[in-house]
C-alpha cells in the first residue's frame, strides 16, 4: 500500500493538460465515517480516489461502484469524525490527476457536545438551456450565476428539490437520451464549483422523471430511476421493498426524509377509485420513520406543495383525502417539528398549519433556481405567512444553531444576484 501510494503521489506534481473529467468531482452522501465521491468521466475508463488528512498516509480507494454511462461512484473506507480530507481523482491510463479538493466528515457530538451549527442549501427547478432541444422562443432557463451566489454562502451540504433536470420531448421513452439530458446538463460550467463545494442529496419531479405532470403510468419509469440512482450520491434509494427514490439520512441533529411523488402516484384528474400521490406503503414507513426520530427539525423533502390550500396546478390539495390522512396522522401520533421542504412551483412561499396546541407543521417551498418564475400571490393559499412570498430565481438558505433544546433553524431566501429576499427564524416547535 505504501509503495502504490508514493506511486500515485509523484502524479500529484505533474497534472494533464487534457480535461479527463467531465463533471464533477461531486461530493455525495456525508455522514460520520464515511463519504461518497461522484464523477464522470469524458470517456468510458477506470478511474481511482486518493484522499488523505494531514498525515502522509494516502489511501487509493478500491470500493468504485461504475455505474451505467461513464459514471462513477466512490466510497471512502472508514474515515475519522470532524475530519477534513483532500482527495483527488486519478485516472492512471491517462496519466491525469484533478485538482485536490477537500470534504469534511460529520462531528460525532451525540451523547458529547451540543450539536454543531451547519448551513445547508435547498432549491429546485434547474433549467439549463440546450437550443437544438428546447422549445422555439424565449429560452426558459436563465441566470446561471445563481449556483455561484450558492457557493459563496458556503453551505455544508445542498438537497435538491426537484426538477433538477429537465427532459425535453426529445428525451422520453429513450434510456439513452435519459442519460444525455442528465449528462449535457450536468456538465454545465457554472454548476461545477458548487458540485465540489458541498455533499449533495436529492429528490425528483415530474420533469427529472418523466413527461410534464407525469404519474406512476409512465411507462419509461423504470429507466429515470436507473439514471437518476447513477448521477445522484444518496446512500439508499427506496423503502419497504418498493422501487422509487424515497429515503432518509441524518446531517448533525436534523433528520431527512425523502419522498417520492411520482413513481406510484395517480393520475392528477383521476375520477374513480383511490387517488394516490404517496401511497399508502410509504405513508406508513414515513410515520413511523417520524416517530421513531427524535431530531428537533424532521425536514420532509417532497417534489409539490403539501400545505398550499389552492387545489390548482399539482398541489397536494388536489389530493385531499390522501393529503387529510397525512396531516391526521402527524397530529394524532403528536409528531414535532415537521417542516415539509418542497418545488415545483416557480415561486418560493412559507406555509404554516397549527393543528393542535402542541402540533404544528411548516411548508417551505423552494423555486426555480434557473428556470421562469411567475408571480401567484393571488393564488388562494390560506395557510401562507405573510411577507413570504418571492417570484424571483432564488435559493434557500437554513442555518442551524443553539443548544439541542432550545435548536433555531433561520431560514434565509437569496435571489439570483444573492441578495436577500427574506428571512424567518424558527424555534424548535
Amino acid at each position: 500500500m505504501i509503495r502504490k501510494a508514493l506511486l500515485y503521489a509523484s502524479l500529484f506534481i505533474s497534472l494533464s493538460a487534457t480535461a479527463q473529467i467531465k463533471s464533477g468531482p461531486m461530493l455525495g452522501y456525508n455522514n460520520i465515517r464515511e463519504v461518497l465521491v461522484w464523477v464522470e468521466l469524458e470517456n468510458s475508463g477506470e478511474a481511482e480516489l486518493a484522499y488523505w488528512n494531514n498525515s502522509d498516509t494516502i489511501k487509493i480507494n478500491a470500493s468504485a461502484i461504475k455505474e451505467s454511462s461513464n459514471t462513477i461512484k466512490f466510497i471512502t473506507d472508514l474515515l475519522e469524525p470532524g475530519t477534513t480530507y483532500n482527495y483527488q481523482i486519478i485516472i492512471p491510463r491517462e496519466n491525469y490527476t484533478s485538482a485536490t479538493c477537500q470534504f469534511t466528515t460529520q462531528s460525532n457530538w451525540q451523547h458529547r457536545t451540543d450539536p454543531p451549527m451547519f448551513k445547508m442549501a435547498l432549491g429546485s427547478c434547474a433549467y439549463l438551456n440546450e437550443k437544438q432541444y428546447d422549445r422555439p422562443g424565449e429560452p426558459y432557463g436563465r441566470n446561471y450565476g445563481i449556483f455561484n451566489q450558492i457557493v459563496e454562502k458556503k453551505p455544508e451540504m445542498m438537497l435538491w428539490l426537484g426538477d433538477n433536470f429537465y427532459l425535453r420531448d426529445a428525451d422520453l421513452y429513450s434510456k439513452a437520451a435519459t442519460y444525455y439530458r442528465f449528462s449535457a446538463d450536468r456538465a454545465t460550467k457554472e454548476l461545477q464549483p458548487l458540485l465540489a463545494a458541498a455533499h449533495h442529496y436529492a429528490i425528483w419531479d415530474d420533469h427529472d422523471f418523466g413527461p410534464n405532470d407525469a404519474d406512476g403510468s409512465y411507462v419509461g419509469k423504470a429507466n429515470s430511476l436507473e439514471v437518476f440512482k447513477s448521477y445522484w450520491g444518496n446512500q439508499f434509494f427506496g423503502v419497504n421493498g418498493q422501487p422509487g427514490i424515497t429515503s432518509a439520512f441524518e446531517y448533525n441533529d436534523v433528520d431527512f426524509f425523502l419522498l417520492d411523488n411520482r413513481y406510484h402516484r395517480n393520475a392528477n384528474n383521476r375520477a374513480t377509485g383511490t387517488k394516490e400521490m404517496l401511497g399508502n406503503p410509504q405513508i406508513e414507513w414515513l410515520i413511523d420513520a417520524l416517530k421513531y426520530s427524535s431530531a428537533p427539525f424532521k425536514l420532509v423533502a417532497v417534489g409539490g406543495q403539501i400545505l398550499n390550500t389552492a387545489a390548482v396546478y399539482e398541489n397536494y390539495a388536489t389530493f385531499p383525502e390522501e393529503r387529510d390522512f397525512l396531516l391526521k396522522r402527524i397530529q394524532e401520533e403528536g409528531i414535532k417539528g415537521v417542516v415539509f421542504v418542497t418545488g415545483d412551483r416557480h415561486k418560493t412561499e412559507l406555509s404554516y398549519l397549527k393543528m393542535t396546541d402542541s402540533t404544528a407543521v411548516y411548508d417551505l417551498t423552494v423555486s426555480p433556481l434557473t428556470a421562469k418564475y411567475y408571480n401567484t400571490i393571488d393564488e388562494p393559499n390560506t395557510l401562507r405567512v405573510e411577507g413570504t412570498h418571492t417570484a424571483a430565481n432564488n435559493f434557500a438558505i437554513l442555518e442551524f444553531s443553539g443548544s439541542l433544546e432550545k435548536r433555531v433553524m433561520e431560514v434565509l431566501i437569496y435571489n439570483h444576484e444573492g441578495k436577500l429576499e427574506w428571512s424567518k427564524k424558527i424555534a424548535r416547535f
